[in-house]
């Protein structure tokens, strides 16, 4: 296969940020840094003050009617859209990190990541210009109900939550099938050596080798998990799964 065949089956992922310095250390560790070396993903940091106009490099200004702190102006923002998706052919799903947005989740993460190309605005300050969620009509896509002081964090957030999905970036094709919202319960307890710590042993049934139980006994906990501590994600999947027998006695 020709390289450039591989690069545009790569997802690529543009983010627009005040801070490219601040995602350097992140998508250079770990997963994301091991699944754009495997050509799986490729990451494009594009400065948003390289767009201002003017000689203080002014990317944002008070806002109309007063009120605090500063608001994003439009100009940069339509501009460094504009040169970025000119990049690549692929048309590219526009995001904005604002904790007005769609709540992530593990499915939503999992639809970007069938995605080719994923542009990311980082905002700061007081936020954005209404006329930028108007006219570049992105979705807002929030990691939390809390206050950033930025969508930079969010962005990596979301950076790596969804290249975590892409097949083979974890190693094994189902690496990430029996993970924690994989299909909408937690994930099981997990135990290695010693069998014995204190007063703490690890069940019998994953010393048993038979791997029939080990699946029955590692579903079980993910539901009495999931009932336990998530009771609303518990009462989703009862409603997805009505058949699923309640969990009746936790066996530790």
């Amino acid at each position: 296969m020709r390289a450039d065949s591989r690069k545009n089956m790569a997802l690529r992922i543009d983010i627009l940020t005040l801070f490219p310095e601040m995602f350097t250390p992140v998508l250079g560790t770990s997963i994301p840094k091991r699944a754009a070396e495997k050509g799986l993903v490729s990451y494009h940091l594009t400065n948003i003050r390289d767009f201002a106009t003017d000689n203080h490099k002014s990317v944002d200004d008070k806002p109309f009617g007063g009120g605090p702190g500063m608001v994003m102006m439009c100009q940069v923002l339509f501009d460094a859209v504009a040169k970025v998706e000119a990049e690549d052919d692929r048309p590219a799903r526009r995001i904005i990190l604002s904790p007005q947005g769609k709540p992530l989740t593990q499915a939503l993460a999992q639809e970007l990541a069938a995605e080719k190309r994923i542009l990311m605005i980082a905002g700061h300050y007081e936020g954005f210009d209404e006329r930028i969620i108007d006219g570049l009509k992105p979705m807002e896509l929030s990691i939390g109900d809390y206050v950033l002081s930025g969508g930079e964090l969010a962005a990596m957030v979301v950076v790596d939550t969804i290249v975590r999905l892409l097949p083979g970036a974890l190693g094994a094709e189902d690496g990430a099938a029996d993970e924690t919202f994989a299909d909408g319960l937690l994930e099981y307890p997990q135990y290695t050596r010693p069998r014995e710590f204190g007063q703490m042993v690890v069940p019998e049934v994953l010393l048993s080798g038979d791997h029939r139980k080990i699946a029955q006994w590692r579903h079980e906990q993910r539901m009495l998990r999931t009932r336990e501590r998530r009771p609303d994600l518990w009462q989703e999947y009862l409603q997805r799964n009505p058949d699923a027998l309640e969990p009746k006695k936790k066996k530790r």
